[in-house]
């Protein structure tokens, strides 16, 4: 039985979402807010860790608003957090194409695309928030793609049927983040907002229950310090690395969330991970990461593998009967535009049937031959020209002359610690914004709504939200023996990790660690994979404690160190999005159980026993986790099985 590997606790609530109908919802929570007049604004503390899109545009606004804001990265520069990668766009309902979109569309489609996992008041209002994300972003400078007469243009993205897609050539997380950057920056010259780089967070302050500061080290000089504030805001990111290959930095980890886990705050449905069907294949052992390639190229380029398996022929050799425009011959509807959960499910089937190509088998072509012919190269240039620079850079192959060879990669992770309505976490005092949290996207993010919930959480609700908190909170000043009862955690995990002296290397059980979640947690998962994963990680973990080899010392610059820690809560994670796995014994959207599909191989829900979300609680060292559900409501988006044919 799969209850053997946790415990059941008591459910949990969203108590702070308001009832009335669904467009009022919002509105109704900003008015019953309570507010923190402008006076008394600098006389609280908020501490932020990360500077992406969410955290960037959280410190800008809360810094504006007059709030001392305490920010920490781990980059060198809030203008290398890992948002900073984003391609292909970020949604927004303004309808400026008038093909039918609305606030209420995006809201539907973002339910339906998450395959009805998520909160309809939480995405209502994230569509309703879309069109102020433009605006703002626009004020701010940021260059978006425009039609000839002028107007902002669009682009559509997988999940939908028109277009929303508000873009910046194939650099629009760049753009965002550096309008974001802008801002934040302004708040530090004002001296609203102090910031730091080159500081990790290594553990929560906590007193009487609440979240009070956090523990950072220098990464530079090793130096370990304290930060109290009235309110802690983790806008840290996802945990893609635990996949070791992802399209995520390499530096991008779990530890801010993980260890606010470990003192209590809920980990929502962590098995909830997305794999994005356009990454450049792997190409070897040597690799440590891999590279994206934008699903807005999916907008032009049509994908195909040959009919027939073992066909090696260049592209270009193999005539048109003989090849299988696969996603548009299964999904006449949406054709490539197909979700991602789908559309990388559809290129692994046809890789397993022998049907891939490239080295291995492993990968499907992307060929804008058609639309190269049809628009012309430079208006495929003008769209997606540093995209196709950066595939031939990387392959050596020109992607105008012949097909791109794509295929599937961990890219997102919808999971994240649980939060209500406000962003609040189940630990008072602690918010969580942006992918850190377990976000607005259910089982499935569609394309280019990570940006825009981003944005959407640091702009425009947590200013609200973390106000309300202040308002209703009188906290005394922090008793120094819960600091350093924190400090010595973290210095304790320190000395432990740089005396164990073993013989592998930090990286090697981060690979064997990535290797066991990719083929037993992956793109698809059984009951007898999951559970022989929940065999080799923590036999990995006993040895990763006995033989890790950590050079250097805690008093300088040591990436070793740095990754050690980060591997370590890796270990932990992956154990539990395993458990989540196991336990939730239908498919939805990224999280595809063999034992649950339809006779056409399509995702097969279980709305009668899975249809809530899963907030696991830390249950110590060595003792199983509890699990707590919170039931999910759907008034406006009736569940169905999801087509796109």
């Amino acid at each position: 039985m799969t209850d053997t590997f946790y415990k059941s606790g008591d459910p949990v609530a969203d108590e702070r979402a308001p009832e009335g109908p669904i467009g009022d919802r919002w509105t109704t929570r900003q008015f019953e807010a309570k507010l923190v007049n402008p006076a008394n604004r600098r006389k609280k503390k908020i501490i932020i860790i990360g500077t992406g899109l969410a955290g960037g545009s959280a410190g800008a606004t809360l810094g504006e608003a007059g709030y001392h804001v305490v920010q920490f990265c781990f980059q060198d520069s809030p203008r290398r957090a890992h948002s900073i990668a984003a391609q292909g766009g970020i949604n927004a309902a303004k309808n400026y194409r008038n093909d039918g979109d609305s606030v209420y569309r995006l809201f539907y489609d973002t339910v339906k695309g998450g395959d009805f996992r998520s909160r309809e008041s939480n995405v209502h209002r994230l569509a309703e928030i879309s069109t102020q994300i433009i605006d703002q972003c626009v004020a701010q400078g940021v260059p978006f793609a425009r039609e000839y007469g002028g107007l902002l243009d669009n682009r559509s993205f997988g999940g939908a049927q028109v277009s929303r897609t508000f873009y910046a050539r194939g650099q629009t997380g760049q753009q965002l983040l550096l309008g974001a950057y802008q801002a934040l920056m302004r708040q530090v010259d004002a001296g609203n907002v102090e910031l730091h780089a080159r500081h990790e967070m290594l553990d929560l302050i906590m007193e009487d229950g609440r979240a009070r500061g956090v523990v950072v080290r220098n990464l530079i000089t090793g130096e370990v310090s304290h930060h109290t504030a009235d309110a802690v805001v983790l806008a840290s990111g996802g945990y893609g690395n635990v996949y070791f290959l992802s399209t995520n930095a390499m530096g991008s980890n779990v530890t801010a969330s993980w260890r606010a886990h470990k003192h209590g705050a809920y980990f929502a449905n962590p098995c909830y991970t997305q794999i994005h069907p356009t990454c450049i294949p792997v190409s070897g052992d040597h690799q440590s990461k891999l590279t994206l390639m934008s699903e807005s190229l999916r907008n032009d380029g049509r994908v195909w593998v040959p009919v027939k398996g073992g066909d090696d022929r260049k592209p270009s050799a193999i005539p048109e009967d003989e090849r299988d425009y696969y996603l548009e011959r299964i999904y006449p509807s949406f054709g490539n535009l197909v979700p991602r959960d789908i559309a990388s499910r559809a290129a692994k089937n046809v890789c397993d049937e022998g049907r891939g190509v490239g080295p291995g088998g492993l990968g499907v072509y992307l060929d804008f031959a058609g639309a190269i012919g049809r628009l012309g190269r430079k208006a495929i240039e003008a769209k997606y020209g540093n995209l196709f620079e950066m595939y031939e850079r990387i392959t050596g192959e020109n992607p105008y002359e012949t097909p791109m060879r794509i295929y599937p990669a961990v890219h997102y992770t919808m999971g994240g610690l649980w939060v209500d309505y406000d962003l609040r976490s189940n630990i008072p005092g602690l918010f969580v914004i942006g992918e850190a949290n377990f976000s607005d996207h259910g089982a499935n993010r569609l394309g280019a709504s990570a940006l825009m919930q981003g944005l959407a959480d640091g702009y425009f609700v947590l200013p609200n939200t973390v106000g309300d908190y202040i308002a209703q909170t009188k906290l005394p000043p922090v008793n120094e023996a819960s600091v350093a009862e924190a400090e010595t955690r973290v210095k304790d995990q320190i000395e432990r990790l740089l005396s164990i002296d073993g013989d592998r290397t930090v990286d090697s059980f981060h690979r064997e660690l990535g290797h066991i979640m990719w083929e037993y947690c992956g793109m698809e998962r059984t009951e007898e994979g999951l559970r022989k994963a929940l065999e080799l990680i923590p036999a990995l973990r006993e040895e990763f404690w006995t033989r890790v080899k950590v050079t250097g010392t805690g008093e300088e610059l040591n990436q070793q160190l740095e990754k050690a820690g980060r591997v370590a809560d890796f270990l932990e994670l992956g154990e539990l999005m395993v458990i989540d796995a196991l336990h939730r014994a239908e498919s939805c959207g990224g999280h595809f159980r063999a034992e649950s599909q339809d006779e056409e191989g399509e995702a097969k829900r279980d709305d009668d026993n899975f249809a809530y979300v899963a907030a696991w609680e830390w249950g110590g060292r060595d003792e199983r986790p509890v699990l707590h559900k919170e039931a999910l409501e759907f008034d406006y988006c009736k569940p169905s099985q999801r087509s796109y044919k």
